[in-house]
């Protein structure tokens, strides 16, 4: 099962039997203790076990500043300030009371000098503060005494040793309780942490142990898995993920996606780790378990950093200065990873007597001390990047990679792990699964279904639907998120999502709503859609529906991105039922290709028109058209050698066969135009005049096109109307000042030669 709820008190001033009662004088309301968390394991304030206590304290901000004097006194506080009342100034000094009153609570139950970490909470009244235990019920006691004990200071009739000790007795009464649950690894453990990319990272980490021979067990977001099997489904991101990968028997090696909220909520799942990864930090569930920041969430991510062993590795993203940042504090060698060779935090971690990793003249390679660069294998054999196009899996790559060289996994196994991780259903399920879907009025689109769950997710998959695009596509956009986003994010990735995509539409997840209604949650993603001017944009109750409302608009070469996290299964099932097909590393490289309007033959091409003589270039793109009879670019390309050569008749239906096969832009209408040059040539000059009107239709200022037009008019009998038609179009095109001045008049001569059409 997925971690259980974190064992945790909401606690009012209500005492324990044999507690002091607080006196009448004293509210309740004065001090409250808002929680007390129990974490196992490595945390935001200690890297052991540690009590977390949330204080509310009122009656502390609003007491008279002599008042408050005289309880600094009676704590042995002789030159404390505390500032006015409700100030920040004075919750630093309630915060220093509070280190002072654990502390000598601590001495008194026997625990030597105890160390206490505390925190401004969310509000001036607000108080977090942590410390170790041993025992956990008497941990547990402690920190409930805690509120007891600064409620009792409150009543100035009663001394502060008399009030800690009364304290002090309850938790010595307590039994001692269970130790941590904790573990510690006896197998070189990898935890990988971050904002975005941390189940992919895991995953191809664990790809390459297996392709080393490893017995290699894994949890993420989505189960427990041992050797490519998931042993359970659900949301293992914590210690529990953990726990079961760590029982796994014969293990090798354990790797472990670790997530902010068990990090918080009951700490991490072992107490040391051979590497940490970090991926990046970006906004993600701020507002959540008193993280408001990207500041403070780079700390909880940091948590994994502090706890590598020293003679492990800490791989950190050198393109994320909060990430980077985390060097500092580590006791492990530092690993960069970066996608800009020239970036400073490489040199750094060399510098340190770390390595680094990045892209160099379009190969993964490794920066070491000594030693020139270690090339492992081309960005574009690399199927997880889709042929270079996905920014964010290059860096997943280079984080996974460098993770698993310090694990130890041999460099062959790495290199092999790269080649064959694919981001597919079998490899990467539900991050950037690309499928290939036939449609009703022909052609293809291309189906993206991915996890994106916040702006980073979003744009990143939105740049990856733009270049699997073919020329003119369209993008359309399924948009939808968990319902614990805050809502200037959800209003964010609306604005994202209407710059990004042609066509959106709506979609909810009820299993994701998370206490949040989905009118609100419609509501926020319509008016960051309405703020860059898209309207009327409808909504649908699932994500399988908001997919069969886009395929029907969707045309030949366009992408349907769907962020998909309910459905990921009836999605792909509903695809393969409507003779949809995984795309491969090849199928992916090809749109990928053609999204940038060149073929994936492109070298083989420029070599054909390289060559001098005229026989060989035909003989060159005779045999490409034999190898790919079908590919309406080579069609062309070989329509173009006849046309070359004079051969006007073989080019044209060379020509009209590339067109018939779905030849695409920016090579289509170019097409169009060397087929009506060929039909002008060979006397079949209104079939060429009605080629050249459908280019223009789509072109009106192609000057191929209006040069070619005025041709065949001539052709026609119709000099005249060429003549009239080339000043208009010169007209409208041309911005010669000598031009604009005579615009009248010339506009006047092409309507005496022909009258402009309604």
């Amino acid at each position: 099962m997925p971690d259980p709820g974190t064992e945790s008190s909401a606690l009012t001033t209500e005492p324990e039997a044999g507690a002091h009662t607080v006196p009448d004088a004293v509210r309740l309301d004065d001090v409250r203790v808002d929680e007390v968390r129990v974490l196992d394991g490595p945390n935001l304030y200690f890297s052991r076990p540690a009590i977390k206590v949330i204080l509310h304290l009122p009656g502390y901000l609003q007491l008279r500043r002599t008042e408050a004097e005289a309880l600094a006194r009676r704590l042995g506080l002789r030159s404390a300030r505390p500032g006015k009342r409700g100030t920040a100034l004075r919750q630093r000094f309630v915060m220093r009371l509070l280190r002072t009153v654990m502390r000598r609570l601590g001495t008194e139950i026997g625990a030597g000098r105890l160390g206490v970490r505390v925190r401004a909470g969310q509000t001036v009244e607000d108080v977090v503060l942590a410390f170790p235990w041993v025992h956990r019920t008497r941990g547990r006691v402690a920190g409930e005494q805690l509120g007891l004990v600064m409620a009792g200071l409150l009543d100035a009739s009663r001394g502060a040793d008399e009030v800690i000790e009364e304290a002090a007795a309850v938790i010595l009464a307590a039994p001692d309780g269970p130790g941590p649950s904790v573990l510690t690894p006896t197998v070189p453990v990898a935890s990988v942490t971050g904002t975005n990319g941390k189940t992919t990272t895991t995953r191809l980490m664990a790809h390459m142990c297996m392709a080393a021979g490893l017995t290699t067990a894994w949890s993420s977001t989505d189960g427990i898995v041992v050797m490519g099997e998931t042993k359970e489904e659900g949301d293992f991101s914590g210690p529990a993920g953990a726990r079961g990968v760590l029982a796994t028997p014969g293990l090798d090696v354990g790797i472990l996606e670790t997530a902010r909220g068990g990090m918080l909520l009951k700490g991490m799942g072992v107490t040391a780790n051979d590497v940490s990864v970090v991926t990046n930090v970006s906004a993600d569930h701020l507002g959540l378990q008193g993280i408001d920041t990207l500041d403070q969430l780079a700390e909880v991510k940091a948590i994994v950093t502090t706890v590598t062993k020293p003679q492990g590795w800490v791989v950190l993203n050198g393109d994320d200065p909060r990430v980077w940042a985390m060097h500092s504090g580590i006791r492990a060698k530092p690993w960069a990873f970066s996608l800009d060779p020239a970036s400073p935090a490489l040199w750094e971690s060399i510098n340190a007597g770390g390595r680094g990793i990045t892209v160099l003249d379009g190969e993964i390679v490794v920066l070491s001390p000594n030693g020139d660069p270690d090339r492992l294998v081309k960005i574009v054999d690399v199927p997880m990047t889709l042929s270079g196009l996905s920014r964010n899996n290059i860096a997943n790559a280079l984080a996974g990679a460098a993770a698993a060289l310090g694990l130890g996994v041999p460099r062959s196994a790495v290199v092999e792990g790269l080649r064959t991780f694919a981001p597919d259903p079998e490899h990467n399920w539900g991050r950037l699964n690309t499928y290939s879907v036939p449609l009703d009025g022909g052609g293809r689109a291309t189906v993206i279904m991915d996890m994106a769950h916040n702006e980073a997710g979003l744009e990143a998959l939105l740049e990856v639907a733009r270049g699997l695009a073919a020329p003119g596509g369209a993008v359309r956009l399924g948009l939808g998120c968990a319902g614990d986003r805050a809502d200037e994010a959800i209003v964010a990735m609306g604005e994202i999502a209407g710059r990004g995509a042609e066509q959106v539409v709506l979609k909810v997840a009820e299993h994701y709503l998370r206490g949040r209604r989905p009118e609100d949650l419609l509501a926020l993603f319509r008016e960051g859609l309405a703020r860059v001017g898209v309207l009327d944009v409808p909504d649908f109750g699932t994500e399988l529906a908001s997919l069969e409302a886009l395929v029907p608009h969707a045309l030949d070469g366009d992408v349907i991105a769907l962020m998909c996290h309910a459905e990921r299964t009836e999605v792909d099932r509903w695809i393969r039922d409507h003779r949809g097909t995984v795309d491969d590393a090849r199928a992916i490289r090809r749109k990928v290709v053609a999204a940038r309007g060149e073929h994936e033959l492109e070298a083989e091409i420029a070599a054909l028109w390289a060559a001098e003589d005229p026989r060989e270039r035909l003989e060159r793109a005779q045999a490409l058209v034999a190898e790919h009879p079908r590919d309406p670019r080579i069609l062309f390309e070989l329509a173009g050698t006849k046309d070359a050569m004079g051969d006007e008749q073989g080019a044209i239906g060379l020509y009209e066969q590339a067109l018939a096969c779905g030849l695409r832009e920016p090579h289509r209408h170019r097409a169009q135009l060397q087929l009506a040059s060929s039909l002008r040539v060979v006397g079949r000059a209104a079939e060429a005049q009605r080629l050249v009107a459908d280019v223009l239709e789509a072109r009106p200022h192609n000057t191929a096109a209006l040069l070619l037009r005025a041709l065949v008019q001539a052709d026609l009998g119709q000099e005249r109307q060429a003549v009239a038609d080339l000043i208009r179009s010169t007209l409208e095109a041309t911005t010669d000042v000598d031009t604009q001045a005579y615009r009248r008049a010339l506009r006047a001569y092409a309507d005496e030669l022909a009258p402009a059409a309604d």
